[in-house]
């Protein structure tokens, strides 16, 4: 566990679970008390919500953060959400956060944080969505499946298409694996959909990450304290050495994605299409949705890690690239 004790955000709440108009309510005080943060939106939901993101500096180099890919999972939101405010307030003040200069960081990178990409699945699971047409849908759905709780077990985007298995990586081995478990239709979890980037919250990461040709990407869900860093044999020069450093100051575990799980993801699309690093980091521990007394522990936990996504890939151009095979 990482020593860095969080004092929470003036704005951003950390003991709650967040609504979709919870977060854009966040997301509108940010951007009043600091004008200068960009925001924007990568695409819609299949609700049509706008999938919002925060860029922090003007930097050249950009790096991505996301969470809340999992309707269950949104403890990893407000996660972002105070990493963001944390970063600015010492930006004003020319202070050091867990002894990062953000102003040295923002001259060199463009923080780009999507701190909600499934936000029909968050409301569902929270309670922003009681009602209506899509609720009816996805009760519909999830009583077809009596052994996932409803809604604490859905995991997928409003329409039943799990968005991690969206990507066009080995999309047809994971259908089959999924297929083979039972999810061949709309499902609170696990289901690929009919084909890769169907879901519109999975092709708004993949268009966004497109035309941003992001240096590095992590990816937060929840739970297992472990940090999945490879796909297949891609290995990324000096992905393996950020991952070590990931793990140091989490003190998370660093492994191989599970065979089950370990295809169409972001991080598997994303380290095949680029070459680069991409992480996904599973934060607590527990049945999700886990409680939200672990957000102190889950942020102590990974503030080193959200720095070290920018600070690391800079050490690695003066190390100049490393694999695990020349450590």
């Amino acid at each position: 566990m990482a020593d860095y004790e969080p004092g929470g955000g003036a704005i951003v709440p950390v003991g709650r679970k967040y609504t979709y108009r919870q977060m854009v309510g966040v997301i509108d005080a940010l951007l009043a008390r600091y004008p200068y943060l960009e925001v924007g939106t990568c695409g819609r939901s299949a609700m049509g919500k706008d999938i919002l993101y925060l860029r922090l500096g003007r930097g050249s180099r950009r790096v991505c953060y996301n969470a809340s890919f999992h309707a269950n999972e949104s403890i990893t939101t407000p996660v972002l959400l105070l990493f963001a405010e944390q970063l600015l307030q010492n930006y004003e003040t020319g202070t050091a956060l867990n002894g990062v200069y953000p102003r040295l960081l923002f001259e060199e990178f463009s923080l780009y944080l999507v701190p909600m990409v499934n936000p029909d699945g968050v409301d569902l699971v929270n309670g922003g969505l009681t009602e209506g047409e899509s609720y009816r849908y996805a009760r519909q759905i999830g009583r077809q499946y009596p052994n996932i709780p409803f809604p604490d077990g859905w995991k997928a985007n409003i329409e039943g298409i799990d968005l991690n298995l969206q990507f066009p990586a080995g999309w047809e081995k994971a259908r089959e694996i999924k297929f083979a478990q039972g999810y061949t239709q709309p499902a609170p979890r696990d289901y690929v959909g009919p084909a890769p980037l169907i879901a519109p919250e999975s092709r708004a990461m993949y268009d966004f990450t497109v035309d941003n040709d992001f240096e590095l990407i992590i990816a937060y869900h929840t739970q297992g304290e472990v940090i999945y860093w490879k796909y297949l044999d891609y290995e990324p020069l000096s992905s393996w050495r950020i991952a070590e450093y990931f793990g140091k100051v989490s003190g998370y575990q660093v492994e191989q994605t599970p065979v089950a799980s370990g295809y169409a993801g972001y991080k598997d699309w994303f380290i095949e299409a680029y070459n680069r690093p991409g992480y996904t980091v599973e934060v607590g521990r527990g049945v999700n949705p886990l409680p939200m007394e672990q957000f102190s522990e889950i942020y102590a936990d990974n503030i080193g890690i959200l720095l070290g996504g920018m600070t690391e890939l800079e050490k690695s151009d003066n190390l100049g690239g490393q694999s695990r095979e020349n450590i």
